[in-house]
């Protein structure tokens, strides 16, 4: 079973345009540049070929993946979300423990996360740590500067 890719109906939205484009517009101006590589004549030393047939490879690698994102999608209904708990699409208020600072953050999906706007992937540290706690519990989160305790003082309905 595929894994979900929880994600707002305005990232399925921005994956689908992605896809288009890559599918329409993308692959012919590769196949282009490797039509036009070709006529170069001999393709064992041809390096502008070989630069064509790898940025192939990288679109269709690109278009793949799109379509298994959309393909597992999960559209994050934010009229449905609990807030008894930090789940995908609820925003939680946490301050950390040794130094008072607080923060808020929007538990999102991978697609939508935006960490310099607050808006945090469920997958990652600070998201997969709060996933599941309440309000009044400590967690603590390890960073690259070594374990964060934050207290989670507010979840809400976003």
């Amino acid at each position: 079973m595929d894994e979900k890719n929880f994600m707002t109906a305005e990232g399925l939205q921005k994956l689908k345009e992605r896809l288009e484009y890559l599918k329409n517009e993308k692959r012919q101006e590769v196949a282009q540049k490797i039509a036009e590589a070709r006529s170069y004549g001999d393709l064992s030393e041809n390096n502008e070929y070989e630069i064509a047939r790898s940025e192939q490879a990288q679109v269709e690698e690109e278009i793949f993946e799109l379509e298994s994102k959309i393909k597992s999608a999960e559209i994050i209904d934010n009229k449905k979300v609990s807030t008894s708990k930090v789940n995908i699409g609820c925003r939680v208020s946490i301050t950390n423990v040794k130094t008072g600072k607080s923060f808020e953050y929007k538990i999102v999906g991978d697609v939508d996360s935006d960490p310099i706007n607050g808006l945090i992937s469920n997958t990652s540290p600070i998201g997969a740590g709060l996933i599941g706690k309440k309000v009044g519990e400590s967690v603590t989160i390890k960073t690259p500067a070594g374990a964060v305790e934050y207290k989670i003082t507010k979840i809400k309905a976003s």
